[in-house]
């Protein structure tokens, strides 16, 4: 099944990566060309724009977008490359009803993804930021699971979509980030933002007590 991409929803696409990305950026959550984000235009077939490997975050140029199907395949012609980990976002895509994936490298999401990785997931509660993940209930508690950081791409995209739970919007990978996503690029956002709190809270925390049962 074919797709054409409208000039004016392939605008909308870049504008809001490149507004998103820029945001970000400046926060120091893409250092040295790291992370990547991507959007979705189309369901069936599966459509995403992604930013191009390798380019500085911090800035805006006309080779920052690139359109890929699920396979990560561009759909029209172009010199550029896609992320190396654009399976990852394909895969959440259809397990979820995520619009914006949003992948940073942070100090505080990589310690965090380290010290509870024998665990297999990061337990979260007693925290006000939960809230902002629209998880409202009274004493909530969230698992973020966190996936071995495989040299393999195709293998960490295959272990990565498997351990997405829709109900959180977040995985882990060991020393390598987060991959967050909500149901547009403010959702995204905000989400990573939360969990960037919560993970810079909790590596206080363990500093500060010297033990990983924080809670």
């Amino acid at each position: 099944m074919s797709y054409v991409i409208y000039q004016e929803e392939k605008q909308k696409a870049i504008h809001i990566l490149n507004d998103v990305k820029v945001k970000l950026y400046h926060r120091g959550w893409f250092p040295a060309t790291s992370g990547n984000l991507s959007y979705k235009l189309h369901n069936e077939p599966l459509i995403l724009a992604v930013t191009t490997s390798g380019k500085d975050k911090g800035t805006v140029t006309h080779e920052d977008v690139i359109f890929v199907d699920k396979d990560g395949q561009p759909v029209e012609f172009t010199r550029m490359k896609p992320s190396a980990e654009v399976k990852i976002h394909a895969g959440i895509y259809q397990k979820t009803d995520a619009r914006c994936v949003v992948h940073i490298h942070t100090p505080n999401n990589n310690f965090i993804s380290f010290v509870y990785f024998l665990y297999g997931k990061v337990k979260i509660k007693d925290m006000e930021m939960i809230k902002a993940l629209d998880i409202w209930e009274e004493d909530a508690q969230i698992e973020i699971p966190i996936v071995e950081n495989y040299f393999d791409l195709e293998r960490l995209a295959q272990e990565s979509v498997k351990a997405v739970n829709p109900e959180v919007p977040a995985i882990l990978i060991k020393n390598h980030g987060i991959y967050a996503w909500g149901r547009d690029e403010f959702e995204a956002k905000r989400h990573v933002e939360a969990f960037e709190f919560m993970f810079e809270y909790m590596k206080n925390m363990i500093i500060f007590k010297g033990s990983l049962d924080v809670f």
